[in-house]
């Protein structure tokens, strides 16, 4: 009963420290040292919430930049998806990340691959297909990467442009200002975040 005693006190100890005390200490030291990022790195324009730095969006207003592809499009179910259809079936599952894994052989990776070439291509008519950056039509590991190179980026000057008015100059400029340099100065490449270039995008719309 002795031995019994000490490790079930011992497991409520451990219990407290590790499930309860450590939890709060990293929470709270994470609130204090880097609270934006401990709250997900959350953009608010005029105190509405647009997204988050970290997380990609799906754009389809002709207006805006693209980014990657979704594996999941996990930010695009509308309050329909969520209600059952006449078999009790619905088709939101929730909001998850991650990419399809699909191999290079599967025929539904290059079917979904030539569909979002032929829209791209569609609404950038002056680009040719083999300039397209692999990154427009490729999805990231977990489907949900914020950014795309800045040759992707540029690529779309001139639709956005013709779209919104906005002179290619000044879309130069919001996408410069939207790239990001390695991590460190070495790790990784440099990058935009298309939400942010998409923000001041809007906001040079809304000056007019």
């Amino acid at each position: 009963m002795k031995i019994l005693k000490k490790a079930f006190l011992l497991s409520i100890i451990l219990l407290v420290i590790f499930g309860i005390g450590y939890p709060l200490l990293m929470t709270g030291l994470s609130q204090l040292v880097f609270p934006k990022q401990a709250n997900g790195s959350i953009i608010d324009i005029n105190d509405q919430k647009v997204g988050s730095e970290v997380l990609g969006q799906s754009f389809s207003d002709a207006r805006y930049f693209k980014g990657r592809p979704s594996a999941v499009n996990y930010n695009t179910y509308t309050e329909a998806d969520t209600k059952p259809d006449k078999d009790g079936k619905t088709a939101y599952s929730g909001v998850s990340s991650g990419s399809q894994n699909l191999a290079p052989s599967n025929p539904a990776l290059a079917e979904r691959i030539q569909k979002d070439m032929d829209e791209f291509l569609k609404a950038n008519p002056s680009v040719k297909k083999e300039d397209i950056p692999a990154d427009l039509l490729t999805a990231s590991g977990s489907g949900l990467d914020p950014h795309i190179s800045p040759a992707a980026a540029k690529l779309q000057i001139p639709s956005v442009a013709k779209a919104t008015g906005i002179s290619e100059a000044e879309l130069n400029k919001i996408i410069e200002a939207s790239t990001e340099d390695r991590q460190l100065g070495v790790l990784g490449e440099a990058r935009v975040n298309v939400l942010k270039a998409n923000i001041e995008v809007f906001k040079q719309i809304n000056k007019k």
